[in-house]
This record gives C-alpha cells, structure tokens and sequence, in this order.
C-alpha cells in the first residue's frame, strides 16, 4: 500500500510496516521545529539524528499551489465544523498532500484529524506496524 506518513508516524519507536510511504514538506518543517525547542543537548542530539535519517531516507512531496489550494479547501471545511483552522495549519498541509498524492494519511494522532472526517482517508498504523485498513471512525 502506498501512504503518507503524518509526522508522528516518522517520530514513533515502531515502524509504519509495509508501506511505500512518502512524506510532506510540512512534516520536515515540524522536525526541524522539534530540533530547535528541543529541552537538553541530549534530547536535541537524538532529534538531529532522526532528522537525519528522514532527510536522506525520503524526498518530501513539496507545498505546491495544488496541495495549496487543497489545504484552502480542508481548512474551510474545518471552519464549518466549528473547528480552528489555523491552529491545524501543519496538519492541514500534510493531509493536503495526501489528497493530492491520492493517498491515504497514516497517523498515530487520530483526535487530530477528527475534524477531516470525510475529507481525508486518515488511517492509523495497527499494532504490529502495518497499517490498518479500515478509515479511523
């Protein structure tokens, strides 16, 4: 199966399984983020090693005007579920891409897609690191 992964996909101990998995430009934005509030030099060392490993493992689909205008369009539809768009905005960008891409979303933060409920096929890796196929509820 092909998927995205969200960034806590990338930042989990398991791996996503079996999946030809891409990435979004906005998930290195959080990483490099990550690296730079990291609270000790240790913790700071073992992110800019994940990142590292990331960088080169993967080409990050890029925040085009069609996954821009895609994201226009998730973050209405959250506006009119009463949600805040713009305190979403990364995860918006990331589920941008995967509708773009045509692709499933893998993510371990479910409650933060729960506003795309329909707009996106959000799905959650499953227990043993493969994905799950059915959409999370």
């Amino acid at each position: 199966m092909r998927a995205l992964l969200d960034t806590s996909v990338l930042i989990a101990d398991t791996s996503p399984g079996d999946v030809e998995a891409a990435i979004s430009a906005a998930s290195i934005a959080e990483l490099h983020f990550g690296v730079l509030v990291a609270s000790d030099d240790d913790e700071r060392a073992r992110r800019v090693q994940r990142l590292g490993v990331i960088e080169s493992t993967f080409d990050p689909l890029p925040i085009d005007a069609e996954v821009s205008r895609e994201w226009g369009r998730l973050a209405a539809g959250v506006a009119a579920r009463g949600g805040k768009a713009r305190k979403r905005s990364v995860d918006l960008a990331i589920a941008a891409t995967a509708n773009v891409h045509g692709v499933p979303l893998l993510t371990h933060n479910i409650k933060d897609f729960r506003l795309l409920d329909g707009l996106v096929d959000v799905r959650a890796p499953d227990q043993k690191g493969g994905e799950s196929q059915a959409p999370i509820p």
